[in-house]
């Protein structure tokens, strides 16, 4: 199963597109919030499940600001983060984590990706597809993909 994982397009989807072309169809699409009006064209552009959730930018989008869901044998909870620190650091987000027994969080906010697996949470931010602000600033994009045993992997891709 390989999942993409991406966030804080604002509105600007030409990235996405690529990407799908590239690379085909995943078998779920997530957007960890901030997708500014495009959920319809997000939600029918890649023919596969999608989870997105709204981020502090969706200011008038009915999707909910949380959702919680199953991969595999994984719990997942999608937020966007802004409500929970992670322009200063993602320990926050993974005590939250913690206390509502899910095995992954995904967020965005920062624009900066990130993969932690160092504890018993693992913590992935996708970065951002049309503004990225870490270093060499390219967009990125994360990619889960579980093996035959049920295992996810978690890869960062980066546009040129």
């Amino acid at each position: 199963m390989k999942i993409l994982i991406i966030s804080d397009t604002h509105g600007k989807n030409t990235n996405l597109f690529r990407i799908l072309e590239e690379t085909g169809r995943p078998d779920m699409l997530i957007h960890c919030g901030d997708v500014e009006g495009s959920e319809y064209t997000i939600s029918e552009c890649c023919g596969c499940p999608v989870e997105m959730v709204a981020g502090n930018n969706d200011f008038f989008s009915t999707l909910p600001r949380e959702r919680e869901f199953v991969i595999g044998n994984y719990k997942v909870w999608l937020t966007h983060g802004h409500s929970y620190y992670v322009s200063m650091e993602n320990e926050t987000i993974k005590k939250e984590a913690t206390a509502k027994g899910v095995d992954i969080v995904l967020y965005g906010h920062t624009h900066r990706p990130v993969i932690d697996e160092e504890d018993t949470i693992i913590a992935v931010n996708p970065g951002s597809l049309s503004y990225p602000r870490q270093a060499g600033r390219k967009p990125s994009y994360a990619v889960m993909e579980l093996d035959k045993a049920g295992k996810a992997h978690f890869t960062l891709h980066f546009l040129e």
